[in-house]
């Protein structure tokens, strides 16, 4: 086999790969750029308006059992 040949089943086959491979390695400095916004945020917290406690928005209150002015679970006895 000539070695022109060869070199074309080569680029053939290289062609045929199904999968995006990087020519370059990703540094880290772009890494950590690029992961500058996977950052977790604070949880924010709202005072309860009967109780004066604070508690997570848009959740029950396990206590009561209220969600939005609503009974909508037996609380929990202690």
């Amino acid at each position: 086999m000539r070695s022109g040949v060869r070199s074309r089943l080569f680029l053939v086959r290289q062609r045929e790969s199904p999968v995006a491979v990087p020519k370059r390695k990703t540094s880290p400095s772009r890494r950590n750029m690029r992961r500058s916004h996977h950052a977790l945020g604070a949880n924010s917290y709202v005072e309860d308006k009967e109780t004066g406690e604070l508690k997570r928005p848009h959740h029950i209150d396990l206590k009561t059992g209220m969600y939005k002015g609503r009974q909508v679970i037996t609380p929990k006895e202690d």
